[in-house]
């Protein structure tokens, strides 16, 4: 046990910088429970995280905006979904920049839709400064806080893996589920 500690205090931050360049929730998350049980830093945990969340979203904007060619086989599948996020951002602007940080699967989309489009690189990577601190402001601190309540409740359900293995799924059906009847084709 003390390796692995060990090996987290050593590798977790690159792993959550790494992990953190294309999403990085469930990783920060997890930075945050373990920083509560004192296996790692949280301000550097945030840190960490929200540098590589910005460069991330940087790096899929300029690849979309200049590598169009090389994105669009990879996305075919998904241009109802581009889309909407294109249509989103015409909608809400500087708003869905930043909420898109805390939505599984618009964290990927969003970024690309502005790379398709004209929209500023230098307006958008200043929303996504904004919006990566607040993430991981929020994000951080909120896991970080309530691990001492999560190891609490995992303390009376055992070990709590048969519980997350049920949840997480879940989460991620809802999301996929969202997606789809947000993009389906109307019959009209």
């Amino acid at each position: 046990m003390e390796d692995i500690i060990k090996n987290l205090s050593t590798f977790g931050y690159i792993a959550l910088f790494i992990y953190s360049l294309g999403g990085g929730m469930i990783a920060l998350v997890a930075a945050g429970i373990l920083s509560s049980q004192g296996s790692m830093n949280i301000g550097v945990c945030m840190v960490a995280a929200g540098v590589a969340n910005i460069i991330g979203d940087a790096a899929l904007v300029w690849l979309s905006r200049y590598n169009k060619s090389v994105v669009m086989p990879y996305i075919k599948k998904h241009r109802r979904k581009l889309a909407l996020s294109h249509l989103l951002i015409k909608k809400h602007g500087a708003k869905i920049i930043i909420t898109q940080k805390f939505i599984y699967g618009l964290k990927t989309l969003v970024p690309l839709a502005v790379g398709f489009t004209k929209y500023s690189m230098v307006k958008f990577n200043i929303i996504s400064v904004i919006g990566a601190i607040l993430w991981a402001l929020a994000i951080g601190l909120g896991s970080y806080y309530a691990g001492t309540y999560m190891s609490k409740f995992f303390d009376i359900f055992g070990n709590g893996s048969y519980i997350t293995l049920l949840i997480l799924p879940l989460i991620l059906v809802i999301i996929w589920a969202y997606f789809t009847l947000a993009t389906r084709k109307s019959d009209s």
